[in-house]
């Protein structure tokens, strides 16, 4: 894969660029990184020149009222987190539109929730609204909206939901900037021997375990999170990098060929319902199938209930569910076809069996091919 004027950042016609807040705000003073920001703009500016169609995802809003608001300690509670980024998310807003707009940009706002393209109704609406202010000529930044978040907060989380950014208006290239200039076998900082790795083709378990621990600091997703987010990517038919962000212009630097990794795109993506379902982030419980049912999946049959042998966690109808194999390794994910306690009624039987177990006539399937989306590594 070419990482200069051949590859997918040149060729690409829509592009989402994910910027964490350790890049974007100096933490120990609470500031914006004016002068940067100005880069990626220009940067911006130049991809739109190129025909280019761009999408931001940005952190950096709770960074950015940690100190105004006195929340210095080295954790906050939810309602504090919360009240930051009411705060922050403001000052935010309000750098990017005035930084686009000295490139003669205009920015577009919003805030969005993992749960935001987890349903699909309102998965839906957010496409054809992203999908409007780029028609419009706008460079849509989203952020994730933490000020009503149900669930704590985690630093990071803005890998995954950029990818599904990504996902969601069939970007070509998902671009994540970062302090550090892709993945290494091991973590460079530790070990003298890790040795960059420039592209990697397919996800497999040794890639996936070279994620690590998350780092110290506001920005905590750490490199396993942005490996999750190559997974959502590449499957919907996104070439995803890992560069680094520091320094001037770093857009325009990977796209004359900076060192970075690039994950390859999954060139059969499948359907965009398929795709939403690979890049799903909140799974409610796993199937466990026996090796009779992980062949017939892997030739495209549905998951029938006599080829499961455990149901586990508790969920519903039409929720998201893994399916392992013996081993415990996941094989695919698919929307289920009845609820846990059903499917635990049904798991190990044939299918015309089903009818006397639950008294009515059901689906045959516990998943539905059309609902499932195997692994690819």
């Amino acid at each position: 894969m070419q990482n200069g004027t051949d590859g997918p950042l040149a060729q690409a016609r829509r592009v989402v660029i994910k910027i964490g807040s350790a890049l974007l705000v100096d933490a120990a003073q609470a500031a914006l990184r004016e002068t940067w920001l100005d880069g990626v703009c220009a940067d911006i500016a130049l991809l739109r020149s190129r025909g280019t169609e761009v999408i931001v995802v940005s952190s950096g809003a709770i960074a950015l009222a940690r100190v105004t608001l006195g929340l210095t300690g080295p954790r906050l509670r939810l309602e504090e987190k919360q009240a930051a980024a009411s705060v922050g998310q403001i000052r935010l807003a309000q750098a990017w539109s005035a930084a686009l707009a000295r490139h003669g940009l205009t920015a577009a706002q919003l805030l969005l929730t993992p749960d935001d393209t987890e349903n699909r109704a309102r998965h839906l609406n957010a496409r054809a609204t992203l999908k409007a202010l780029l028609g419009l000529g706008c460079v849509p930044v989203i952020n994730e909206n933490d000020a009503i978040a149900t669930a704590e907060i985690r630093f990071g989380d803005n890998d995954r939901l950029a990818a599904r950014v990504a996902q969601m208006v069939g970007a070509d290239v998902l671009i994540l900037l970062s302090d550090i200039d892709g993945l290494y076998t091991a973590d460079p900082r530790l070990d003298p021997e890790a040795r960059h790795i420039p592209v990697v083709d397919s996800l497999t378990d040794d890639i996936m375990n070279m994620g690590g621990a998350p780092p110290p600091g506001y920005s905590s997703g750490g490199m396993y999170t942005k490996l999750l987010a190559a997974r959502i990517a590449t499957r919907a038919g996104a070439s995803m990098a890992i560069a680094a962000g520091q320094g001037d212009r770093p857009v325009a630097r990977l796209l004359n060929g900076g060192r970075c990794t690039w994950f390859r795109a999954v060139i059969d993506a499948g359907s965009a319902r398929k795709r939403w379902i690979g890049g799903g982030l909140r799974v409610h419980g796993t199937l466990v199938v026996d090796d009779g049912a992980r062949l017939a999946l892997l030739r495209g049959a549905s998951l029938l209930p006599a080829g499961v042998r455990a149901v586990r966690g508790d969920f519903a109808r039409g929720d998201l569910v893994a399916v392992q194999d013996l081993a415990g390794a996941e094989i695919a994910r698919g929307l289920a076809e009845y609820d846990s306690q059903d499917a635990a009624l049904l798991a190990g039987h044939q299918s015309e069996e089903m009818e006397a177990l639950l008294g009515y006539r059901g689906r045959r399937s516990l998943i539905h091919r059309d609902n499932l989306v195997l692994n690819q590594g």
